[in-house]
């Protein structure tokens, strides 16, 4: 009888133990979710022209287009009356309605009559500036202006860049 009352004290002592040790650990789950949104999207619509520009012989000087088609000359450089086609850069940028985004312009970019005459555009804007939002209807339009550096006695002829001038958009 004394064993099987120690067989009977050895189980409640070793259930106590394994039923303390059960209370110790807990678990949960969680669930995971992902949303894939639209990418974001840059189309040219309008591209970038300084129009007509006249220069002295003797002093050169800037043409500043703004972001709203408009211009203005420091310098030896005049805007005749006759203006040409004068246009900033006009992009359309599509993604998810309401998201931001950033905007990154180039620092120059190089125009070119073809043969060994150039000009400089720099300083570079838009509007919006640094960001955007897009739109209920997930779009916007981005303008985009810059400085153009004139010569004196810059040769005359058409000029235009060999290279793209790239502006880029990302989500913030």
């Amino acid at each position: 009888m004394k064993n099987i009352a120690k067989v009977f004290v050895a189980a409640a002592v070793v259930l106590g133990c394994s039923s303390t040790s059960s209370f110790a650990q807990a678990s949960a789950t969680a669930s995971a979710t992902a949303n894939i949104i639209t990418p974001i999207t840059i189309a040219l619509v309008t591209n970038m022209n300084f129009g007509n520009i006249a220069v002295s012989p003797t002093s050169g000087g800037t043409v500043v287009l703004g972001t709203g088609n408009s211009r203005t000359s420091t310098g030896g450089v005049t805007l005749p009356s006759t203006t040409g086609t004068v246009a900033s850069a006009s992009f359309t940028v599509s993604g998810t309605a309401s998201f931001t985004y950033a905007i990154t312009l180039p620092s120059s970019a190089t125009l070119s009559d073809g043969s060994s005459h150039t000009m400089t555009m720099g300083t570079f804007t838009s509007s919006p500036s640094s960001t955007g939002t897009l739109s209920s209807g997930g779009t916007q339009t981005l303008t985009v202006g810059a400085t153009l550096t004139v010569a004196a006695a810059q040769a005359p002829n058409s000029y235009s860049n060999a290279t793209a001038v790239p502006v880029t958009v990302n989500y913030n």
